[in-house]
């Protein structure tokens, strides 16, 4: 039997083992998927166990530091300098970032080569920016006044690896107009605050496609405002399926079809409403 496992700290109610399970059943594979809790003073510690694996996923806060435990880095990694899978392929381990395969694969119908309203601009949210002027995104960040700074030398380093890019930000007071595509990378909205929302309710009614990193709840309070206007939108549900999906691409070479992960998000999102109603 093969062995995987997500490392992280602190982990908590992580749906991992629940999505990755399901797609080894799926593909008809007899493997363990476990959770290891591993603080990052315990990280260097714990090489000959990783390598033991079959492959891992990383999450905070390991995304960088285990770099330096890893032979070769596929592009995407070094793209972030972040990874977030590790295939071991005869005890070379081979890192990736599959977190970027999971955003775009869940957009993939919508006009990223459009007006693009992006909230926040974090870890996560600066992978999401870097994808969308990858595909030819017209770009405006939403921000909040500390994170001035940051978001102006991300900008600046955006401008340096693609040129022509356009890309600017606002204070989220000053939001207005009318985008393509709104995407909320900020944690506005997550369990238990689940009544706030990123964005107005007029920048809403003129959007036509609206996507949130949030997966608890499985539709957030912007979610739930488009989707009564007809609009268009996908939770985070998708995108934390989709990169797992991926890692196992990478991991085994294994396929699914689109019915079947539209399968696994339904039952993750059913599992985390079970389990907000236990919290």
């Amino acid at each position: 039997m093969k062995h995987y496992t997500l490392i992280g700290h602190p982990l908590g109610h992580s749906m991992s083992p629940f999505i990755h399970q399901r797609l080894f059943a799926m593909a008809g594979k007899e493997a363990e998927y476990t959770l290891t809790e591993i603080s990052p003073e315990e990280l260097n510690g714990k090489e000959e166990f990783l390598r033991s694996q079959n492959g891992f996923n990383i999450t905070i806060p390991h995304k960088m530091a285990v770099i330096s435990m890893v032979d070769e880095m596929d592009e995407s990694a070094l793209r972030y300098t972040s990874v977030n899978c590790v295939d071991n392929k005869n005890g070379k381990l081979i890192g990736y970032n599959t977190d970027c395969d999971g955003f775009t694969m869940s957009v993939k119908d919508y006009p990223m080569d459009g007006k693009v309203l992006q909230i926040g601009c974090g870890g996560v949210g600066r992978m999401i920016a870097t994808e969308a002027i990858r595909s030819g995104a017209d770009l405006t960040i939403g921000i909040i006044p500390p994170d001035k700074e940051m978001v102006e030398q991300f900008i600046a380093e955006i401008q340096d690896n693609y040129p022509g890019a356009k890309i600017r930000y606002l204070l989220n007071e000053e939001l207005q107009g009318k985008f393509d595509v709104i995407i909320n990378t900020s944690p506005v909205g997550m369990f238990p605050h689940m009544d706030a929302c990123p964005v107005s309710d007029a920048l809403i009614a003129q959007a036509d496609y609206f996507f949130d990193v949030i997966y608890n709840p499985t539709k957030t309070l912007m979610l739930r405002k488009a989707e009564a206007l007809g609009k268009t939108v996908c939770g985070g549900a998708a995108m934390l399926v989709l990169q797992a999906v991926r890692a196992h691409e990478i991991w085994d070479g294994d396929t699914y079809t689109k019915e079947q992960v539209d399968s696994i998000i339904q039952e993750m999102e059913a599992e985390m409403e079970r389990h907000n109603t236990k919290v």
